[in-house]
């Protein structure tokens, strides 16, 4: 049996968007270095099919955060604390 006839049967599915959306598509499929669109397209289907409880305001949420930290925008608990007169307080099991 040849790998052709024990791999299971590939329908085509055609879907619609507009271009610039596409173009986004093919640089991020190429940047994450899969072989074709069709293969990135493959992967994110079943990534959305085995984690459906990862939707797209996490991934934003997820995006926004590595931004910052990428552009340094961030802060330490300790600035935050001091920016908002915050400060540190003795938790019932501390004492």
């Amino acid at each position: 049996m040849t790998d052709v006839e024990s791999s299971p049967e590939k329908t085509t599915v055609n879907i619609r968007m507009v271009e610039t959306f596409l173009e986004d598509v093919d640089e991020t499929w190429e940047e994450q270095g899969f072989n074709s669109r069709s293969e990135f397209i493959r992967a994110v289907l079943r990534d959305a099919l085995k984690h459906p409880e990862f939707n797209r305001a996490d991934l934003k949420a997820m995006l926004t955060s590595e931004a910052e930290i990428r552009e340094g925008r961030t802060h330490s608990s300790d600035d935050v604390k001091a920016e908002y007169g915050l400060d540190e307080t003795v938790r019932d099991g501390d004492e």
